[in-house]
């Protein structure tokens, strides 16, 4: 006897549940009912039509309605609403949208992927025609058509992946752009030094940014928007557009009695089925499970959805599939630079209280001598009992989503510090290095972990502290004249062997460079002379990072003193 499969909601979710359901069942009667006009859109791509960097409308239309019901004969409707379930009937009330009426509809399985809603937080003032989120194509067509009317100016309320992506496209379109972000960083998931980074990208391109700063309501201004801050002070957009974030989509899910967490998502099982048997659930709607650390966690990421939509159409129809959990990878450019993570940032393991070690490399893309490297900055954070990846942030420019797709994949399959040492990775001089920046990587942690180093960092060296240390600068003078850590003594490498009985033997030795090499080549000498010093970890250019100070001059990150290629280690 076939199923009859009704699905809730298109785009990643359901529309690639309905696909694979038919792949795996000619027979059943397959329904997607869509809220909105689109059943299957690049919603990722939303920004970048604003901005007209994806200049026709129709290339955000992953599958048209007509497409798609006859490539997998389905029956697709649009612009119907489900606005409750009988789970004893087995029946959907739905709603027409377009005709204005209500009908009944029957299911053997039910299968919801209602997404997740932008958060408009109740301020004064947030319904103003010209404050918008961004969900959908309706949302935005209507930016669209604000920013093509001739608007000058806009305001951004969130610090997130949209709210940056809108930033980024917003200023490419010639607007005057403010970001405004509560908390004191933007990217909110990542550390504040990686973070730092693409902070400073967005300076350099004109975007005002204002952090620790909290919209509290928005006033008409002749047409334009008058948005109030919680510092007492007033800015006007001709608009604004808030990203503070998304909750799941799931009142229908409620209001049917389904179970939910305490951030109301979904509860379902490794096989996407929720507390009622005969429903399953997917995407950005869900509960998930934590990859790396265990536990439940809510990762809205297209990727997951569409692998969680493959994994519930196997279990509707009888092939015995779970879903491993979510990771959290995701990437996302802001201009000429790009921020990408995967697995457990410092701050959730601080917050688990999980014990990790870190360290920090700067990097070019491809090997130094061949034009146009491009630096990157990786953190890595793994067990101190083993050197298993628990996770990994990096911010740069080309090259960072190749690193970051070989750490989530060293992350799934449990590889550890050692295995990044000994990864094979393909080798050109346009493409990476001999010892590519994963091995780096793998190289400094697995050092820490043998004991051939040991790392201070940047946040450990208040200047309160310092009398505690000697800083020694090992770089060359014309470097430390260009920018030092503050109190630090020079001492080049290159005298290191004749003058390092000058260092004092009662107070603790702190080495540093540009990014931690030429320092762990001086840390390795010392300790073969009985002293015990430590590395800045991640040399200047992460002091920097994490004391917000200006960046150093370009080119200096992959250099030694005499301007030639420095030597992996």
């Amino acid at each position: 006897m076939s199923k009859k499969l009704v699905i809730v909601g298109g785009v990643a979710g359901g529309a690639t549940a309905a696909a694979r359901a038919r792949r795996l069942s000619e027979d059943a009667e397959i329904i997607i009912f869509e809220r909105g006009p689109d059943v299957a859109f690049a919603n990722c791509g939303l920004p970048y039509h604003i901005g007209g960097q994806i200049a026709e409308r129709r290339k955000l239309l992953v599958q048209t309605q007509a497409g798609l019901a006859a490539r997998f004969n389905l029956d697709i409707r649009v612009r119907s609403e489900v606005i409750a379930i009988d789970r004893a009937a087995r029946k959907l009330r739905v709603r027409d949208l377009a005709r204005g009426h209500e009908y009944e509809e029957t299911y053997d399985v039910l299968l919801l992927a209602p997404g997740a809603i932008p958060l408009r937080p109740p301020l004064p003032g947030i319904n103003h025609p010209r404050v918008f989120t961004l969900r959908n194509m309706v949302d935005m067509d209507r930016i669209k058509q604000t920013v093509d009317g001739g608007a000058k100016s806009a305001v951004i309320v969130g610090g997130g992946f949209i709210g940056l992506e809108l930033a980024e496209n917003l200023t490419r379109r010639g607007l005057s752009v403010t970001l405004v972000e509560l908390l004191p960083q933007v990217l909110p998931t990542f550390d504040p030094e990686l973070a730092a980074g693409v902070q400073q990208a967005l300076a350099r391109h004109g975007v005002r940014l204002m952090l620790q700063t909290q919209a509290t309501g928005f006033d008409d201004a002749a047409g334009r928007v008058r948005l109030r801050l919680s510092s007492g002070a007033e800015l006007e957009a001709d608009l604004v557009v808030v990203a503070v974030g998304v909750r799941p989509d799931t009142q229908l899910a409620r209001d049917a009695g389904l179970e939910l967490d305490e951030r109301g998502a979904l509860v379902v099982d490794q096989h996407m089925r929720t507390s009622d048997p005969c429903i399953y659930a997917v995407g950005d709607a869900v509960q998930v499970q934590d990859a790396v650390l265990g536990g439940p966690t809510l990762v809205p990421l297209a990727g997951p959805a569409n692998r969680q939509a493959r994994i519930a159409a196997d279990n509707i129809f009888g092939r015995q599939s779970k879903f491993r959990g979510v990771q959290g990878t995701a990437i996302v450019r802001v201009f000429d630079t790009t921020a990408a993570q995967t697995g457990a940032s410092e701050k959730v393991l601080r917050r688990r209280g999980v014990p990790y070690r870190r360290v920090y490399v700067h990097r070019g893309h491809h090997a130094d001598y061949y034009p146009g490297a491009e630096r990157m900055t990786i953190k890595l954070l793994f067990a101190p009992d083993g050197g298993r990846v628990l996770g990994a942030q990096i911010v740069g420019g080309a090259g960072v989503d190749k690193r970051i797709d070989v750490l989530a994949l060293a992350i799934q399959a449990g590889m550890t510090v050692y295995d990044l040492e000994e990864a094979e990775l393909a080798y050109a001089p346009q493409f990476g290095a001999a010892k590519d920046p994963i091995n780096i990587v793998g190289f400094v942690a697995a050092n820490l972990l043998r004991g051939d180093e040991e790392f201070v960092y940047a946040e450990e060296l208040p200047d309160a502290s310092r009398d505690q240390y000697v800083i020694l600068d090992v770089r060359s003078p014309a470097e430390y004249e260009a920018g030092c850590v503050p109190g630090a003594k020079l001492l080049p490498l290159s005298e290191l062997r004749r003058r390092w009985q000058e260092l004092p033997r009662d107070r603790q030795i702190v080495t540093y460079c540009q990014v931690g090499q030429r320092a762990y080549y001086a840390n390795r000498f010392l300790r073969q002379k009985g002293l015990r010093p430590l590395n800045l970890a991640g040399g200047l250019t992460t002091y920097r990072l994490v004391h917000a100070m200006p960046p150093a001059a370009s080119g200096t990150y992959a250099r030694d003193s005499m301007g030639t290629s420095v030597a992996a280690r």
